[in-house]
């Protein structure tokens, strides 16, 4: 995990600073994360999928019966294909690698359905501020051409 401080990053025809706050649960709550084993091996997993994926890990935090994860992605992944990579191909790699010994569901999913997910963006406050101050940002000091033309 890097140490992150605001970048807007770029494609070929965007710019963008897209980040998010993800927390995700194990089936029926469970507490199959405790192991150090397990944490262990999900923080490889989530890193490898991230640079596979050209995301980046911002913060990640595994607790005994849920996930924190701060990451940020590119536009061209929405959140629910993003949780639908990490959820997915973490559970089929841990389920592979650390089997049943940790009390893993093997024929299912290792992850819960739902998530909860929220932005993390530019502070509100700056974002209000230059919407209401928008007529400022649009003033040229340059003279119309239809001015020229009347004159």
């Amino acid at each position: 995990m890097s140490s992150h401080k605001r970048t807007i990053r770029t494609l070929s025809h965007c710019f963008y600073d897209l980040k998010y706050h993800l927390v995700w649960t194990p089936k029926y709550r469970g507490k199959v994360l405790t192991a150090q084993k397990v944490k262990d091996e999900l923080r490889r997993i989530f890193e490898t999928i991230c640079k596979w994926k050209h995301w980046e890990v911002i913060e990640l935090n595994i607790q005994d019966d849920h996930v924190h994860f701060c990451i940020l992605t590119t536009p061209r992944d929405s959140i629910s294909y993003t949780m639908q990579i990490l959820k997915g191909k973490s559970s089929a790699w841990l389920k592979k690698k650390i089997k049943r010994a940790h009390g893993l569901y093997e024929k299912e999913s290792l992850w819960a359905r739902g998530y909860f997910v929220s932005t993390i963006g530019i502070d509100e406050h700056l974002i209000r501020r230059y919407i209401k101050h928008q007529h400022h940002h649009n003033q040229t000091d340059q003279p119309s051409l239809f001015d020229k033309l009347l004159s």
